[in-house]
């Protein structure tokens, strides 16, 4: 089976179940979840799981683009892509575990759908702790749909709990179902799922979301209960097509086959073989991101950074093989091809993807001449290269630790990694503080000043295309309890008397107290009625509308105030250009 059957056959499964089919929201979080990119397909329904109605339904499946990055480092070996493909499907307050778990069964193992032998499927459950009891009722449904009790598995919170996204939020336990994998025999008595060794070989989770994790610590049980399932597409891929690793499908081998043409080689060794999956992973998430419609850039903040840090590795990857400069393109037109009648703006933005993979890695190669000068000075003055000077060439010159390693060890140098591990943990300790006090709010966080400056968001935008016109157009927001951010597509900065027009504009609404009102109707009606939507891809055919009088006309998740005048007054704080064509606005209610 190839992806694009899998894809087709889980959603027309579920189709059959009465679900609403999704398009894949963007990789890129709106209104500021918990996380820098999407990583998995419940985290642009937050709002949902914690009770909004979805303009949808209360059954939808999807097939969502994911980018994760906490296991970066692991990428390489046979199992561990950044940008995948998650499928899924949800319950928001509708159906629970009986279904779920039967659904789930009938598909893997339905000769109809993916036909697995139901004598290799394993499952586990939540074992419980002192904030929740063990998932019995899991247990009872497995056993009655003929999975012995030898292949349930109770495993603890860390293997079967699932959430929250952030510190707070929707979460509870989950099942997930394993294949066992013949060829790959036990790691010993006590092998089980999760225990890494192989023979068990994970394809579904079924997450059971009836707890909200409050800021202090402690569980609230949600009002309504939901379900929330994940199955990676490129890992079922691989097991149904017998393959030893996700490089080997047809997603990914084509990019593999061409960096071993690139090689030259007839031969590899298992660090060659490591050094092209790097570069295959890496350069595919890097379009993938940069294909979004906020077109991101490689920069040193945010996503940015991470695409810079994608791009570079994979540089420095293809030096260590040999492989000459402009490389990139030629991978990236192979991941073009692939997703473009998946995924509309991945033909959208190939130029925009082009242009970067060539401005960047140009920008690279004379950075790592400065690097390079760097490290022979550090050597020169002190005759060696700590850790600590590993780390200084990587975070203030941007030279992979690989580099750094493998020109010190042509010196006769060994660098010491706990050195460098111990600064570049107090440097991620630092990094991960700023960021979860910069990623709280947004569209998760229902809390009063969020929600008034997510309104704010929407009169400010109506406001900036009234007074510079329609060519004004959102690429990003960003919204903390402090202040909302907000970026948007134009030429050049506005002037004072425009900041006052904006200004004047958005506060006589605030002043006129009009009533925001929530519709739900179809995608074109929407649109034909005048509703700003600027990320069409993201879009269901049935979406929510948020009015402002007659003002402003968005598609928006939420949540908002239900009139005007609890706003406060409106001011433009500051204005910057970011990028070529962007401007960024900082605002706040006082």
């Amino acid at each position: 089976m190839l992806a694009i059957e899998l894809r087709k056959k889980y959603l027309a499964f579920f189709r059959q179940k009465k679900h609403a089919i999704m398009s894949s929201a963007s990789l890129l979080p709106e209104n500021d979840p918990t996380v820098l990119f999407t990583t998995a397909g419940m985290h642009p329904l937050v709002p949902y799981l914690l009770g909004q109605p979805h303009p949808q339904g209360k059954r939808l499946a999807n097939c969502q683009k994911c980018i994760r990055t906490t296991d970066i480092d692991e990428v390489g070996d046979p199992t561990h892509l950044t940008f995948f493909e998650m499928l899924g499907n949800w319950s928001l307050g509708d159906y629970w575990k009986e279904e779920a778990i039967t659904w789930s069964y009938e598909f893997l193992t339905s000769k109809k759908w993916l036909g697995f032998n139901p004598e290799k499927l394993s499952v586990t459950v939540f074992e419980g702790d002192d904030n929740a009891p063990r998932d019995d009722e899991s247990v009872k449904i497995w056993m009655t749909l003929n999975i012995p009790e030898e292949r349930i598995f109770a495993l603890p919170r860390e293997d079967n709990w699932w959430g929250p996204a952030g510190a707070t939020g929707p979460c509870g336990p989950c099942t997930e179902m394993f294949i066992e994998v013949d060829t790959v025999p036990k790691c010993g008595a006590n092998c089980r799922p999760g225990c890494g060794c192989g023979h068990y070989f994970e394809v579904w989770n079924d997450v059971f979301m009836q707890y909200n994790k409050m800021a202090d610590g402690t569980y609230e049980l949600l009002e309504k209960k939901n379900v929330d399932t994940g199955m990676g597409l490129e890992r079922t891929i691989a097991m149904l097509q017998g393959k030893s690793t996700i490089y080997e499908i047809e997603l990914v081998a084509p990019l593999v086959e061409k960096v071993i043409e690139f090689t030259g080689e007839e031969s590899l060794t298992d660090e060659d073989i490591r050094l092209i999956r790097t570069i295959v992973d890496h350069v595919r998430s890097a379009v993938m991101i940069m294909a979004d419609d906020r077109r991101i850039s490689p920069s040193n903040v945010e996503q940015g950074y991470i695409v810079r840090r994608l791009l570079r590795k994979s540089i420095h990857s293809a030096d260590r093989l040999g492989i000459q400069q402009g490389f990139m393109k030629d991978l990236a037109q192979i991941v073009i091809e692939m997703y473009r009648s998946v995924y509309d703006e991945v033909e959208r933005n190939r130029d925009f993807i082009m242009q970067n993979l060539e401005a960047e890695e140009a920008k690279f190669r004379k950075t790592l001449g400065k690097a390079l000068r760097k490290f022979d000075r550090i050597l020169n003055e002190t005759g060696t290269i700590t850790g600590s000077d590993a780390f200084l060439l990587f975070t203030s010159f941007g030279l992979p630790l690989e580099m750094t390693r493998d020109l010190a060890e042509e010196k006769g140098i060994k660098i010491d990694m706990k050195e460098f591990r111990k600064e570049f943990e107090q440097h991620r300790a630092i990094s991960r503080t700023a960021t979860e006090g910069k990623f709280k709010g947004g569209l998760a966080d229902h809390s009063e000043e969020i929600t008034k400056l997510h309104t704010a968001t929407h009169l400010l935008q109506a406001a900036l295309r009234k007074v510079l016109g329609d060519r004004v157009s959102q690429t990003g927001s960003n919204i903390t309890k402090e202040r909302l951010r907000f970026d948007f597509a134009f030429d050049r900065k506005l002037t004072p008397e425009e900041v006052q027009q904006v200004e004047d504009l958005v506060n006589n609404v605030i002043a006129g107290n009009m009533e925001i009102t929530q519709t739900f109707m179809m995608f074109d009606e929407a649109i034909s009625q005048g509703a700003l939507a600027f990320f069409k891809e993201t879009y269901g055919k049935t979406v929510s509308v948020y009015r402002a009088g007659d003002f402003s006309v968005e598609l928006c998740g939420g949540p908002h105030v239900e009139h005007t005048g609890v706003l406060g007054h409106f001011k433009i704080a500051k204005q910057k250009k970011i990028g070529a064509g962007i401007i960024r606005i900082r605002a706040i209610l006082d």
